[in-house]
């Protein structure tokens, strides 16, 4: 079932207070540093919202399963888990961006020698579960993709959306952007 706008924010509102994995910050807060982040790179609105709810799947696991630390655990997939819910809410340039996050770290990994140095190391425990570092040929798959992309930018945002004494604008700056795209 299709979350609307009022639940897409009030679900980041609520469970966004959350740790964001093994970093610093919450979810929210990551949230919105990597939409600020691709705002001020001048990205699209559409990316940018994907930026904003890149990770909004990590939520609804926590919605469905209740709070739950998830170091040493599977990957939970949260690249695919949003997309039901957003699908019919936004267009296919926030939802791909969303989908490809994970397969960008991948990708990047395998296109730059010192991206893998510059993840943190909670990131490259992740990489690990999400099936490691592209060969050649789904590197090459991945980048023709359409969104991809827009989809490398919002993986280096996400990158670099940990900082825990970081301040940027609120939710509330974000949510106009959200009704602009949205169906």
């Amino acid at each position: 079932m299709p979350l609307n706008l009022t639940e897409v924010l009030d679900l980041l509102e609520r469970r966004g207070q959350n740790q964001y994995g093994m970093e610093a910050v919450s979810q929210l807060a990551h949230a919105l540093q990597c939409a600020h982040l691709a705002e001020r790179a001048g990205e699209t609105t559409e990316t940018v919202v994907a930026a904003l709810l890149h990770d909004l799947g990590h939520l609804l696991v926590v919605e469905r399963d209740g709070p739950q630390d998830h170091s040493g655990t599977p990957d939970d997939l949260h690249q695919f888990l949003a997309l039901p819910f957003l699908r019919g809410l936004f267009p296919d340039a926030v939802l791909e961006p969303i989908r490809m996050h994970v397969d960008a770290k991948r990708y990047l990994c395998w296109a730059e020698s010192s991206y893998w140095a510059s993840l943190s190391d909670a990131s490259k425990d992740s990489l690990v579960k999400q099936g490691g570092i592209f060969s050649q040929a789904q590197a090459e798959a991945f980048i023709v993709q359409p969104f991809a992309s827009e989809a490398v930018r919002l993986r280096r945002y996400d990158d670099l959306a940990k900082d825990p004494a970081k301040t940027v604008p609120g939710l509330s700056h974000y949510a106009a952007q959200l009704q602009k795209v949205a169906h």
